[in-house]
């Protein structure tokens, strides 16, 4: 079995689930990726694992050079194809795809479906069973909602939401590498257990990011989206969108990292007034109001751009220009 993903996080994380799940069986699984010397990599993929976790590149590079031997692969999983898509890994699938065995069983999996995904499902599956578990709906379990704050004063709201008693874990998602970089350097300063993940870094530095933040040595993950793809960490507390997400499937995924298993979570958004075509977007993807707070006093409130009912910490309800 080949898997293809767009993160070595997530290759990770796969593996370590095959490995749970093929415990008493003899059953191999050797992770595929960039960012770390190859050749160890090389010496696993010679003992022929039974299962393959990759990414495309570092995959297609070995394939290129004659490492590989894809011959006896007769099962293809695309996970996050989407995401695959979005970081530019087209032509990498394209060309691993081309050096696979014409018989095989092929399985898609992604959390959108955008126009590129579909072409590519058509092309590379044949009378496919389809199972569509969308929901628009947020998890019942994760209570979310905006915080309208102007674009200077996010820092200070951050501060405030992360000194939350029911704030003990979090992660933080910025728009920019630079931007999750510098947040968690100054949490750090402020005496914060806080990391950043992000794709400048290293492999050894990520798997230390990720290896203290799920075994509760660092309390705020400070992420973008690419870092944080298929991110699975149990327990934690608080989602915090400094900066909005730009599609609203995005805003589902982002959510989604809080109020796993049996857990509650809450989900904050700190909306400024260049969100609001974002904000418009998202509502109708969900078919409902994504309710509007202040942080308490004093009251933070963005330039006057209409009028939003909001209701304070305090449960008064009050009428706000946004």
């Amino acid at each position: 079995m080949l898997v293809l993903v767009p993160t070595r996080e997530l290759a990770t994380q796969i593996q370590r689930e095959f490995t749970v799940i093929a415990r008493y069986t003899d059953v191999s699984v050797q992770t595929v990726y960039g960012g770390v010397p190859v050749e160890p990599q090389v010496r696993r993929l010679e003992a022929r694992p039974d299962i393959v976790v990759a990414c495309p590149g570092r995959f297609l590079d070995l394939l290129q050079q004659g490492v590989m031997d894809v011959g006896d692969i007769d099962t293809l999983v695309l996970d996050e194809a989407d995401r695959m898509f979005d970081m530019g890994f087209k032509r990498d699938l394209t060309g691993i795809l081309a050096r696979l065995p014409e018989r095989r069983q092929n399985l898609l999996f992604s959390a959108t479906m955008p126009e590129a995904i579909r072409s590519l499902a058509d092309e590379l599956l044949s009378n496919p069973r389809v199972v569509d578990l969308i929901s628009r709906a947020p998890n019942e379990r994760v209570e979310h909602f905006l915080y309208p704050v102007p674009e200077e004063q996010k820092d200070g709201l951050l501060d405030r939401v992360l000194a939350k008693g029911d704030c003990t874990t979090a992660i933080v998602f910025m728009r920019t590498k630079h931007r999750a970089k510098r947040t968690a350097e100054v949490l750090g300063r402020r005496g914060r257990r806080a990391v950043a993940l992000q794709g400048d870094m290293s492999q050894s530095q990520r798997d230390r990011a990720m290896a203290g933040f799920r075994e509760g040595r660092i309390d705020i993950l400070v992420a973008t989206d690419i870092a944080a793809r298929g991110l699975d960490v149990a327990g934690i507390d608080y989602v915090v969108n400094f900066d909005a997400p730009n599609t609203p499937e995005t805003y589902m995924h982002r959510i989604g990292r809080t109020g796993r298993s049996d857990d509650c979570g809450r989900a904050c958004t700190f909306l400024t007034p260049r969100d609001r075509s974002w904000l418009q977007r998202t509502e109708r993807f969900l078919g409902e109001r994504i309710p509007t707070r202040t942080p308490g006093s004093p009251r933070l409130l963005v330039p006057a751009v209409g009028a939003v009912r909001t209701r304070g910490e305090d449960g008064h309800e009050d009428l706000h220009q946004f």
